[in-house]
């Protein structure tokens, strides 16, 4: 059965390595094998469909290659999404998951709550998320990424 601390454990290295990346955005070639490398840790793109919704997409909200999460990541010159600003090269100095709750089986994991990351001005943006874990050769991976910034109700200004 998937525990809780191995949860912990993979949403810590996501963190960790969304970091890394901001902190690689001016040596282009080492962010982008790192990313690559990133993603081929910890998502399941070579195990099966991903769906993954990012935060910042409009025109393409759902990213369910390796090469369209790559953009969502780090955009660049042959993004595969022209949307793409490079989320994870912000650059974010810290991410933070504070879960609401887990469902944890025998080779599948999910966590929901909130993700804050943090920027250079030790701002915090705050986004919702759910992410589906796979015990794959006894690493969990990822294989369901929801994010979306909370709800903000708009006053009906109509009269």
């Amino acid at each position: 059965m998937i525990t809780k601390e191995q949860v912990l454990k993979a949403q810590n290295e996501w963190g960790n390595g969304v970091v890394k990346i901001g902190s690689l955005k001016d040596n282009r070639p080492e962010c982008e094998a790192f990313a690559s490398e990133f993603l081929d840790k910890l998502y399941s793109f070579k195990n099966g469909p991903v769906l993954f919704k990012p935060t910042k997409c409009e025109i393409e909200q759902f990213r369910p290659t390796k090469p369209k999460a790559l953009s969502y990541f780090i955009a660049g010159e042959n993004r595969a999404c022209k949307e793409d600003k490079g989320f994870a090269i912000q650059p974010w100095t810290k991410v933070r998951f504070e879960n609401t709750d887990f469902i944890l089986e025998d080779n599948r994991a999910i966590a929901m709550g909130n993700y804050y990351f943090t920027d250079l001005d030790e701002n915090e943006a705050k986004v919702e998320y759910t992410f589906g874990y796979k015990l794959i050769d006894g690493e969990l991976k990822i294989d369901l990424h929801h994010s979306s910034f909370p709800y903000q109700h708009q006053p009906n200004t109509t009269t």
